[in-house]
């Protein structure tokens, strides 16, 4: 459809319906990560997962999301979106069925794995359609705004969803609420999809992909393993595995001509002190909120449903600010918006660690809120700071990083982090029951939370009582140290902020598209 009225052509029924068929994968990627949050403590009786494995299950999707993302984008551009899109969306179908009935741990994290990789399919896919169908610079950030918040209503579907779902069936269910979407999106999609590929586009980077993903997996296996049993060869000759894979991805992006990671972008401090930021946010911000949610199930003994229902004030809050922040980064610097909402994530975290003490529930939604709302100016404001300060021809590269920063940064956080907290855990643990829990079921509860509270069931009332209580105790300290830990970094992360970027004026006051013409001055 066109009219002399625009310069562009302006999207149709046709166009707006796809933009709801895409819209339906979004929600169920957004959904799908907060209904396993929720089903942790069930999955880990249902497979029988120790407190690794638990890990590994939260945290593999993330890292092959991240690792492929980029490159599923130019393989798109190859073989057609569409087609990359309903690949990715029947992938995730089946992936969801494999997740749904794996009998152990082991498939149950292969199934993740493939959903990681189906979701890396289908979101460069979809943004790329999204640009290819709504032309009109108007319409396209309408769109953009719709896809968008659809993240956000997805997370908090998922919340509720997932909590019915596991009041009334078993955790295989959250998985197969995303079955009817991927139908709908199969049928629908080639009705009103367009086809479409670059003519011109590269062959996609494989080996580069695949180097980053070796390196990250092997790494997060190595320190995984130095927690578990500690410095043992064989998880320290992971690390250095990864390591020296790491670096020769960072050599191959050096040496070719069209890197899958532009490492030019990082001298520039517009792009590498918010990407730095948003990166470090996901790796401690993100382990946080995967043991908080434990935390409301095994600790505050909350019921799925109403452990959903307390984070739901926090999307909340952070879908709402994000508007907010664009009207207020025409009038004040973005240092001030970035570093003001790291200290209201600060003081959140800070309730988090004083609600551990009381076990006040309300403190700790309120500690979560207060936290995702000081993450919407850095998300808003970064986000614009790093696609206006690259040079127009890394602008693609650039709009990608802040998405493959936050899912590395979260399954890594978990990983690492993650591990930490678990070896904290194990640590509180070891020799703290009394003689009368047998030997086998203590050092089954030692393993995890949910592990404790599965020995708990077979145990005499007093003992059972016992056990869940230092379980608790101990689960509550290793949350309270990571939530520190967090306010410790976070403390640098306002500095380093405040450092780099308090010359950069309020956005608008200066023309963005022309600071890659004059990168030196910003490196």
């Amino acid at each position: 459809m066109t009219s002399s009225k625009y310069a562009h052509p302006v999207a149709g029924v046709q166009e707006w319906i796809g933009l709801g068929v895409m819209c339906l994968p979004t929600a169920f990627i957004a959904a799908d990560a907060f209904m396993l949050m929720l089903a942790l403590p069930h999955i880990v009786v249902g497979v029988g997962a120790d407190g690794f494995e638990q890990l590994w299950i939260a945290d593999v999707y993330g890292i092959v999301l991240g690792s492929l993302l980029i490159t599923m984008g130019g393989l798109g551009d190859r073989i057609g979106r569409r087609r990359l899109f309903l690949i990715g969306v029947a992938g995730f179908g089946i992936a969801s069925l494999v997740a749904a009935y794996a009998t152990d741990p082991g498939m149950l994290i292969a199934g993740r794995a493939l959903l990681g990789m189906t979701s890396a399919a289908i979101i460069p896919s979809t943004l790329g359609l999204i640009r290819t169908m709504f032309s009109d610079p108007k319409q396209m950030g309408v769109a953009f705004g719709i896809w968008g918040a659809l993240y956000t209503v997805g997370a908090v579907l998922g919340l509720v969803t997932g909590g019915i779902l596991l009041a009334h069936f078993w955790w295989g269910s959250v998985f197969l609420a995303n079955v009817p979407a991927v139908l709908v999106a199969l049928v629908l999609g080639p009705m009103v999809l367009p086809k479409q590929r670059e003519a011109d586009a590269g062959r996609p980077d494989w080996p580069s992909s695949l180097l980053s993903l070796a390196a990250i997996l092997l790494a997060v296996w190595g320190v995984k393993g130095v927690s578990r049993d500690g410095w043992e060869l064989l998880p320290i000759a992971a690390i250095v595995l990864g390591a020296a894979l790491g670096a020769l991805f960072v050599h191959r992006q050096r040496v070719l001509s069209r890197p899958l990671l532009d490492l030019g972008l990082f001298r520039i401090r517009r792009f590498a002190t918010p990407l730095l930021t948003m990166f470090l946010q996901a790796v401690l911000t993100g382990t946080v909120l995967f043991l908080l949610m434990l935390h409301f199930q095994l600790v505050q003994n909350l019921t799925p449903l109403q452990a959903g229902l307390s984070l739901a004030p926090g999307l909340v809050l952070s879908s709402l600010g994000a508007p907010v922040v664009g009207t207020l980064a025409r009038r004040f610097r973005p240092a001030h918006l970035m570093a003001g909402g790291q200290v209201l994530v600060i003081a959140g975290l800070l309730l988090v660690i004083v609600a551990g003490s009381t076990g006040a529930t309300s403190l700790l939604v309120v500690g979560f809120a207060l936290w995702s709302l000081g993450g919407a100016p850095l998300l808003a404001v970064g986000m614009t700071l790093m696609v206006g300060s690259a040079p127009p021809e890394r602008a693609g590269a650039a709009a990608s990083m802040p998405q493959v920063s936050a899912e590395l940064g979260n399954a890594v956080g978990v990983a690492v982090v993650g591990s930490a907290a678990v070896a904290l855990y194990h640590g509180q643990m070891a020799g703290s029951l009394p003689p009368a829990v047998p030997a086998e079921a203590a050092a089954t509860a030692g393993q995890s939370i949910a592990n404790a509270a599965e020995v708990a069931g077979n145990l005499p009332p007093d003992l059972a009582h016992l056990v869940l209580e230092q379980a608790g105790q101990s689960f509550t300290t290793s949350l309270q140290a990571v939530a520190g830990f967090t306010v410790l970094v976070l403390v640098g992360v306002v500095a380093l902020i405040i450092n780099r970027l308090r010359g950069v004026p309020p956005l608008g006051q200066e023309d963005l598209g022309t600071q890659a013409g004059s990168a030196g001055a910003d490196r």
